[in-house]
């Protein structure tokens, strides 16, 4: 049951920050191959991070549960896990922010701009408040991931802690 529960707390961490690892990745080749049409491919990687923000908070909500039953399993000591899921909450309440926050209210600025953001002149409210919350958007995921990668750590040094107590 030890092995099951770490096997699925941690494929719950792969599958989040990998996705947040990659995701730029997948971002920056699409508007490579798109490069004239950056509308087209705003839509395209706005679709994709909506995909993405589902992935981390189902498996924020799996990371949650399993920390908060690990110590009743006996596969951590209780309050280790703590400080891990406090973060992943402040991750999910970012993931949160960021899909049903900032991405609708940049569709809002992108129909406010003519359906084109980058046809809009630069001085246009819309086109400036949709560039501050794309800004917004990519400091957020980098929270996510840095927190994500302290979360890491905290259960790599829960697993140490706990094989050192066998």
């Amino acid at each position: 049951m030890k092995t099951l529960i770490r096997t699925l707390l941690m494929l719950s961490l792969i599958v989040w920050l990998g996705a947040e690892i990659f995701f730029p990745v997948v971002a920056a080749i699409t508007f490579m191959n798109l490069a004239p049409d950056t509308h087209e491919a705003g839509l395209i990687v706005g679709a994709l991070l909506r995909i993405m923000h589902v992935m981390g908070l189902v498996s924020g909500i799996v990371l949650v549960a399993l920390l908060a039953l690990a110590p009743a399993w006996g596969v951590f000591k209780p309050r280790t896990e703590l400080a891990s899921i406090g973060l992943v909450l402040v991750m999910m309440g970012l993931t949160a922010y960021s899909q049903f926050g900032i991405l609708p209210a940049m569709d809002r600025d992108r129909a406010a701009a003519g359906g084109v953001v980058d046809a809009a002149a630069h001085d246009n409210p819309a086109r400036v408040h949709f560039e501050l919350l794309h800004r917004r958007s990519e400091h957020v995921e980098v929270g996510v991931l840095l927190l994500g990668i302290v979360v890491v750590a905290l259960i790599a040094n829960a697993e140490t802690a706990a094989a050192a107590r066998v």
